[in-house]
């Protein structure tokens, strides 16, 4: 295969998988009953003048599945991150104790588990779309390599190629989903 067309190739996988990280990323954001860590991850409080992730200025941990505590570096902190939390739109209630924060997760709903099921089906299509978004991309780059002289033959293997990778790369967004939403449903 042509060396322009492998560098096209290479380029496609490389942005396919950080869709699929990314999507990845989105799908952990969506808590499945279980107190995880990684649930505050995109919460940032106003330290010194400027937004910083919770995680860098707190001890985060889960003492069982339904319970995260926060335990920030400084106790002036406590009051923002307090706010935060609820800024966030989690839907958790922090309980500040004057040393820790707790936040005590409920366990979900039927009703829940099937719109956080949505919400994963959302981001799984936003993932696909992500993917075939970059397929398309490469396609176009590879057709313009026409004018490079690369043959015909070449340009069709190199297309087969990035719809291999999109195929597989769809497949691994799947199974993330798939896992997902096992997750979530289990009670």
């Amino acid at each position: 295969m042509n060396e322009l067309i492998s560098l096209e190739l290479d380029d496609c996988k490389e942005k396919m998988t950080k869709a699929l990280t990314h999507t990845e990323s989105e799908l952990t954001k969506i808590r499945a009953g279980k107190a995880t860590p990684s649930m505050l991850d995109g919460v940032s409080i106003d330290y010194y003048g400027s937004m910083t992730p919770l995680s860098q200025v707190s001890n985060i941990n889960t003492t069982d599945a339904r319970t995260i505590v926060i335990q920030p570096w400084e106790k002036n902190t406590l009051g923002a991150i307090e706010k935060a939390i609820i800024d966030s739109n989690l839907g958790l209630n922090p309980q500040n104790d004057g040393l820790i924060i707790r936040l005590a997760i409920p366990p979900l709903t039927e009703e829940r588990r099937r719109d956080l099921v949505k919400k994963v089906k959302e981001e799984t299509e936003k993932g696909r779309i992500a993917v075939r978004n970059i397929r398309k991309d490469a396609n176009e780059s590879i057709k313009k390599l026409k004018n490079d002289g690369i043959s015909e033959d070449e340009i069709k293997a190199g297309e087969a190629e990035v719809q291999k990778h999109t195929d597989a790369y769809i497949v691994k967004v799947d199974a993330l989903s798939e896992l997902k939403e096992k997750d979530i449903m289990t009670v």
